[in-house]
């Protein structure tokens, strides 16, 4: 894929590098913090959510398409990364009631090599499945692309020999370092830039606008939604083969439409088509998610006294969250007042 420049976007690339610069310069310092490891975790699974924001926002924000079967291709990326990174003891170990293919369990790779296989794979799968799905709009693309990746987790659940069926796998090798998952979350951001500020993004941004005027002025729109899709499948596979090495473990009960919703919650808090404030919400809604974990558990702190109420912590974010969104359509509801009062009154001026 080539990036040509738009003249008009160079100023932007100039903003985007000083934030780049910004986020490397973000990673070296952490990776001199002496964090313990609880925090070690939330702090990457940040990056590895910067990562998968900024891949749905492709395709939500930027292409303006409404897909909500991101989950569907994580899992497909775990699962890569699992099976390509265990070693053939751990597979003999855990394949206990359908034992795996010979072939597969002989194989053991570098977990790098296998995020691309596993990012390939999602993918090629995106592309197959975008040919049909993307020929339909709004709710209908919703709903046809979360039926896929319903499909796929039934695959997954059905599959023994490959996925070991709903019981999952384990002994994935795990990987604790920030220059892994900052370092993907550094790479997304770089190639997001780059994309959005060329002549395709220019491009995927028109169709988002007005498919019809695009399409009218030469642009192949089916095309470049495929590709947009495509990308993002990539790396939403990319995505998950890191949740793989973060947690060491998958099973099909992670990868349900609750992690679609959290992707497609900081995509909108950050801004649809906007990468930096994918990035912030990336990192503060993560970590919010975690933080408040406190509230689930047993509480006696002043006034307030209770047994642990499990949930209570998506209840208050859910709350903050509203509060945010309302105040946010308020300050743009004013804005939009204000700017067609001005024009009013310069119209009626001349």
């Amino acid at each position: 894929m080539s990036f040509k420049l738009l003249k008009t976007n160079k100023q932007q690339v100039g903003k985007h590098l000083i934030g780049i610069a910004l986020f490397a310069l973000l990673l070296i310092v952490v990776n001199f913090i002496p964090f313990d490891d609880y925090y070690r975790k939330i702090l990457n699974l940040s990056f590895i959510y910067v990562t998968l924001g900024l891949s749905l926002n492709l395709i939500n924000g930027y292409t303006g398409l409404f897909s909500l079967g991101h989950y569907g291709f994580m899992a497909i990326g775990a699962y890569v990364v699992a099976v390509l990174t265990m070693s053939s003891e751990s597979k003999e170990a855990i394949f206990m009631i359908v034992p795996c293919y010979d072939w597969l369990k002989n194989i053991q790779m570098h977990y790098l090599p296998a995020l691309l296989l596993a990012g390939l794979v999602s993918a090629l799968l995106g592309f197959l499945i975008s040919l049909p799905v993307l020929r339909l709009n709004d709710d209908y693309l919703a709903i046809a692309s979360m039926g896929f990746a319903e499909i796929i987790l039934v695959l997954i659940r059905t599959q023994f020999r490959i996925t070991n069926g709903a019981l999952g796998l384990k002994g994935i090798p795990r990987i604790d370092s920030f220059w892994l998952y900052g370092g993907m979350a550094l790479l997304m951001i770089i190639f997001m830039v780059l994309l959005t500020t060329s002549r395709r993004g220019a491009a995927l941004e028109a169709i988002r606008e007005d498919e019809i005027a695009a399409s009218a002025v030469g642009i192949n729109a089916f095309r470049h939604k495929v590709v947009s899709f495509t990308i993002g499948s990539f790396w939403a596979g990319v995505g998950g083969g890191l949740m793989a090495t973060l947690i060491g473990t998958v099973n099909p009960m992670q990868f349900t439409f609750q992690l679609t919703f959290n992707i497609l919650l900081i995509v909108v808090l950050g801004g649809m088509g906007q990468i930096w404030g994918t990035v912030v919400s990336a990192i503060l809604v993560t970590s919010a998610m975690e933080i408040m974990r406190f509230l689930d558990e047993p509480m006696n702190f002043l006034f307030i006294h209770t047994d642990g109420m499990p949930g209570l912590r998506m209840v208050v974010l859910s709350a903050l969250l509203m509060i945010y969104v309302i105040i946010r359509a308020t300050n743009k509801k004013r804005k939009n007042k204000s700017a067609l009062a001005k024009k009013k009154l310069e119209a009626d001026h001349a």
